[in-house]
């Protein structure tokens, strides 16, 4: 049950609480292979930073998450926010078919929190994202703690997949 008068802390998942490393190959491939890239993260190592982070939030904010991984991913998703023992929150998550950047996306959504909630701080490792959230008026916490390539940056970017 949430509490509708606490304030929003806001935290990505890939690169920001789940280490993508290992999968990042998929995308190295072209075509790139999609289908296996979330198809493993279930497997992705938490990354402790993130984590913590988000553990103490819980204590002062309402924590959810706000992820570029399609709708289809959800259960996985779920089981590994559970699995490591991070809070119970709402996942906003891309339609299956929206391939806009992630910047535009997750910009869409974080304002429509704030019409009805503080949103306290957004936490995510991708570059862009933040730029728009703090011209945007938003406190950001940028997640430099996980090595993203240059390749998955690539196709968040042009590819809007994640």
């Amino acid at each position: 049950m949430t509490d509708d008068s606490r304030p929003l802390a806001v935290f990505d998942l890939d690169g920001t609480l789940a280490d993508t490393a290992h999968r990042q190959r998929y995308l190295e491939r072209r075509p790139r292979d999609w289908d296996a890239f979330f198809a493993a993260a279930p497997h992705d190592p938490p990354l402790a930073q993130g984590v913590d982070l988000a553990r103490r939030s819980a204590r002062d904010c309402e924590v959810v998450y706000l992820t570029g991984r399609p709708e289809r991913c959800r259960a996985d998703t779920e089981a590994w926010l559970a699995r490591q023992g991070l809070p119970t929150g709402r996942i906003w998550m891309r339609r299956n078919d929206d391939r806009r950047p992630a910047r535009r996306t997750k910009l869409e959504i974080l304002r429509n929190l704030a019409r009805k909630r503080e949103v306290r701080m957004l936490v995510d490792d991708d570059e862009l994202v933040c730029d728009e959230a703090v011209r945007a008026g938003f406190t950001v916490v940028r997640a430099d703690w996980a090595h993203t390539s240059e390749t998955l940056k690539e196709a968040q970017e042009k590819e809007g997949r994640t």
